[in-house]
């Protein structure tokens, strides 16, 4: 009798994943990719191989999103070119591709747009701030006061860094901000999702102290003592519209594989360049304070949920309703994915019954949200 209920339960369980898993490549397959799209513009650097791209351009603007992007001293004037122009690249991407209001994606930066070298189009004077430890707090006031437990907030420090064995900064014009200065920063702020991507070298330092629920931290190297000007940041911005990054090919690029997409990338620069590897990036998303070179560990779980484009508000369609049952199923998503993180530590009977009630869960939002869309 036991053999029969334990083989009707896992019966039970297989259909109703096969259930929530068609579900959720229904979902994912209904995203129609733009074939022709123009690529991206790449840095001066990687002009002559321009990639396909596999994201198409939103049709909605979030109020609900903000970026602070912020180019940091670059020391040369190449460099102070190149951090201007993968910021200014960066901003048009977010705000002409991802569906961020221009108003909430903050631009901070060395030199003036002019000093751009890749002709990304240059922003209005009130969007551009000096790159200064005073307006990145005024930044981060000015986000506090407009945003709500549920915004989501995207952080981009493109420049150099250092560490000291016992600090990790980030260079800025005049005093420089901490890594834990940056996170006091965003602790401050009223909600929890935020990713915090740090292309600077000695940015790997930054991991232990950003580190946090509902956070993802990447940075460009894996320690501080990576010190050599990295090019990461020029990878990783071209890889959120490269056809190549979207690994599942659903015409979305999710910020891990932006992540893995760019440390591949990185690894063959060196390569090819015929030189050591002086950067390994890392990301952290499960808020335990250690980063990996992959999605392993636990880490990667949250990343490859998350994605930069406003796909989910143009699939509400204004309906309130429907906004509600969307966001419902990203949380259930989010959260099968920590689940299967923490299999290891689970036992066996313990984990399949909580798989099957969050999956039982996923396949009855999904069937709501089909049934609101029909309407």
């Amino acid at each position: 009798m036991k053999t029969l209920r334990r083989e009707f339960s896992l019966r039970t369980f297989c259909a109703l994943s096969v259930c929530a898993v068609i579900g959720l490549c229904s979902c994912a397959m209904s995203a129609q990719r733009n074939d022709n799209q123009q690529s991206a513009k790449l840095p001066v650097e990687q002009e002559a191989a321009k990639p396909k791209t596999g994201v198409r351009k939103s049709e909605v603007t979030d109020p609900n999103k903000f970026a602070v992007i912020v180019a940091g001293v670059g020391g040369e004037d190449a460099y102070k070119k190149k951090f201007t122009a993968q910021a200014l690249r960066l901003r048009e991407l977010l705000t002409a591709q991802f569906g961020f209001a221009e108003k909430n994606v903050y631009l901070l930066t060395e030199v003036s747009a002019a000093g751009a070298e890749d002709g990304a189009r240059e922003p209005d004077a009130a969007a551009s701030k000096p790159a200064t430890a005073d307006e990145v707090r005024k930044t981060f006031a000015a986000i506090k006061s407009a945003a709500n437990a549920e915004s989501f907030v995207l952080v981009f420090l493109i420049g150099h860094g250092s560490f000291d064995n016992q600090q990790a900064k980030f260079n800025l014009v005049g005093p420089d901000l901490t890594a834990k200065d940056y996170a006091g920063l965003l602790g401050s702020l009223p909600g929890k999702r935020s990713a915090f991507i740090n292309c600077a070298s000695s940015s790997g330092e930054f991991i232990k102290p950003l580190s946090a629920e509902g956070r993802i931290v990447i940075t460009a190297t894996r320690s501080g003592s990576e010190q050599n000007a990295t090019v990461f940041a020029e990878h990783f911005i071209a890889g959120l519209v490269d056809f190549a990054a979207d690994a599942d090919k659903n015409g979305r690029v999710s910020l891990l594989e932006a992540f893995t997409h760019a440390s591949k990338l990185t690894a063959d620069w060196y390569k090819q360049k015929n030189r050591l590897a002086t950067e390994h990036a890392l990301i952290d998303d499960n808020g335990d304070g250690v980063g990996h070179e992959e999605a392993t560990g636990g880490d990667g779980s949250l990343a490859k949920l998350v994605f930069l484009d406003s796909k989910q508000l143009e699939e509400a369609g204004g309906d309130a309703e429907l906004t509600k049952l969307i966001a419902r199923r990203q949380q259930l998503e989010e959260a099968v994915e920590k689940l299967k993180a923490r299999k290891s530590e689970m036992k066996p009977e313990e984990y399949e019954a909580e798989l099957e009630r969050l999956l039982v869960d996923l396949a009855t939002v999904n069937q709501e949200i089909k049934t609101r869309q029909k309407k």
